[in-house]
């Protein structure tokens, strides 16, 4: 299965964000994309969750030859800046996730089966969400995205939040689940992009472009790479 994007254009007024984003991500890897702080990685996962018109191009599915629109069944999407109902202990969001999502949902858990596989401690999972820390709304997040078992995953910045053991935790836990999903990992960070994925993809000047990770052990190569990027300041 494979997520093809070609030609995505997105301007706002006079800035052209995307310029003919073409790349092609496939199942059962954790593509990182690599860019600078404002280079458009949030606009880019925007356009594909369709939270955001694009302004030409196109994107789909394709499995087996045949290609297929995206639906928001699709689509899993963990924000920098979760987003939870504090109103709602974890456990009770939880139990409501599941039980609108039942229908599509692949596999069915205990509620504490689930915290256990997020690594979410029995003392949290009765607490009122708003007494959460950042990094424990992340997880509540990234949790429901992922039992909601999407084809497409896209994480945009989700481990900048928590704290070093968790962060561990949370890429040993993208590594097992990889196999399932179209993952596709945002960050500004190139040694985490380096530790987590399978394959770096560069958004420079609006534009997607794979770097072999082999080539990214050698330092010339990163410094080019660095200097690549820089150019998009201004």
């Amino acid at each position: 299965m494979k997520l093809v994007l070609e030609q995505i254009e997105k301007k706002f007024d006079k800035k052209e964000v995307l310029r003919g984003a073409d790349f092609t991500f496939e199942k059962g890897k954790i593509y990182g994309l690599l860019g600078r702080n404002g280079a458009g990685k949030t606009t880019l996962f925007n356009c594909i969750n369709e939270d955001i018109e694009i302004d030409g191009g196109s994107f789909y599915i394709e499995e087996e030859g045949i290609k297929r629109p995206i639906i928001s069944e699709d689509i899993g999407y963990v924000l920098s800046t979760p987003v939870v109902p504090e109103f709602l202990t974890g456990r009770e969001f939880l139990k409501f996730f599941i039980e609108i999502n039942a229908q599509k949902m692949k596999e069915s858990k205990s509620l504490d089966e689930y915290f256990d596989f997020m690594k979410i401690e029995e003392e949290d999972r009765d607490k009122l969400m708003k007494d959460y820390s950042h990094g424990m709304k992340n997880k509540m997040q990234m949790l429901v995205n992922i039992i909601g078992s999407p084809t497409i995953l896209l994480l945009d910045e989700p481990l900048t939040s928590f704290d070093v053991v968790v962060a561990d935790e949370m890429k040993k836990m993208l590594k097992e689940i990889k196999k399932d999903h179209i993952l596709i990992f945002s960050t500004h960070i190139m040694e985490l992009a380096l530790d987590l994925c399978d394959e770096i993809v560069i958004l420079n000047q609006g534009t997607l472009e794979a770097i072999p990770k082999e080539n990214l052990d050698n330092e010339e190569f990163k410094e080019k790479i660095i200097d690549t990027l820089r150019g998009e300041e201004g």
